[in-house]
């Protein structure tokens, strides 16, 4: 597992939320969405970053025609809105919960520039973090604008094996639990859930992975 997805784990909830910090602790709540609520939209003014503390929040914008372009599908631990720390004036993506049981922990950003003043570890930390998730966007950009769709199923899979994945000591697989449904990976690769569908099959009878609802199990090395 790459070590800067740290960020990503629960730990980061644990770092930042105020409710770790006695000055912010009476003054502060946990947020609840459910299915579709908005977090934010575009344009809104952009003043503070989010933690998930449970369920999932999907991120994208809408094309000129209307169309919805999904970046990113985040969970537990995980942050976004994180562009508000680099002065972002306002919010140039949408965030939306796609689970019914939503927790969300808001921190301001003017709570972020002094836990990051107070500590440059972890200020040069976050700003690492920051720039790793622009360059994994970018290249989800890239693949979604030049590669066929197969071929961004199987880079997607090479993501999730290096995020989530393990070696299975026994067969030398690589198991992988992961967050997503199919229905979220098909939107993460710009298909529909036909299009992956045929895809994981596919790979099935190539007997390059094998997929379900609680694995992903890679048989072999996606190049």
């Amino acid at each position: 597992m790459n070590p800067l997805w740290f960020f990503e784990d629960v730990n980061l909830f644990k770092i930042l939320c105020p409710h770790k910090f006695k000055e912010y602790k009476n003054s502060h709540d946990f947020d609840s969405y459910k299915k579709q609520d908005y977090i934010y939209f575009e344009e809104e003014s952009s003043n503070k970053v989010f933690l998930i503390e449970k369920g999932k929040v999907k991120i994208g914008y809408y094309n000129e025609d209307g169309t919805e372009v999904i970046k990113a599908i985040l969970s537990k631990g995980q942050l976004f809105g994180e562009k508000a720390i680099l002065g972002e004036y306002k919010r140039e993506e949408f965030a939306q919960s796609i689970d019914n049981l939503t927790s969300i922990c808001p921190v301001s950003v003017d709570v972020m520039h002094d836990l990051m003043r107070k500590n440059e570890t972890f200020s040069f930390r976050i700003y690492k973090f920051i720039g790793f998730k622009l360059q994994k966007l970018e290249r989800r950009l890239q693949l979604l604008m030049f590669k066929d769709t197969k071929t961004r199923l199987l880079e997607f899979l090479n993501e999730l094996g290096e995020e989530y994945g393990y070696n299975c000591k026994k067969t030398g697989d690589i198991v992988i639990n992961h967050p997503y449904t199919q229905k979220d990976i098909a939107s993460l690769i710009g298909t529909s859930r036909p299009t992956l569908n045929i895809l994981i099959n596919e790979l099935k009878d190539e007997e390059i992975i094998e997929f379900n609802k609680k694995e992903i199990r890679i048989y072999k090395k996606i190049a």
